[in-house]
């Protein structure tokens, strides 16, 4: 049974920090390109970043860059985001994705509010 679980979401002032993982069972995990989505209230799912299977190259999206880093652990199948920085306009569930060619798996996300 594929499970992606994330955790580590939750309430943070603006300009902290948080760090999401996803734990990931049920399949080859080192064989996979790892993603983190998000989805703010009223918009549509975006990209936030993604790692390739070995971890050799990220990924992210213009609206993170230089503040969020990917990582991954493939000993322990877990990716991670290290969020920096954070901004009002993070808040968001945040989603993991695992991908190979057509196969692709979703976590149930963890909700990431960033408020004073």
């Amino acid at each position: 049974q594929v499970q992606l679980v994330e955790s580590g979401g939750g309430l943070v002032q603006p300009g902290g920090s948080l760090r999401l993982s996803c734990a990931a069972s049920g399949f080859t995990f080192s064989n996979r390109a790892m993603s983190w989505y998000r989805q703010a209230p009223g918009k549509e799912r975006e990209l936030v970043a993604n790692i390739t299977s070995t971890g050799g190259s990220t990924n992210y999206a213009d609206s993170v860059k230089a503040r969020f880093t990917i990582s991954r652990d493939n000993a322990k199948n877990t990716v991670y985001l290290q969020m920096n920085s954070l901004k009002p306009e993070d808040t968001a569930v945040y989603y993991c994705n695992a991908a190979r060619g057509s196969w692709y798996r979703w976590g149930q996300g963890t909700l990431v509010t960033v408020s004073s």
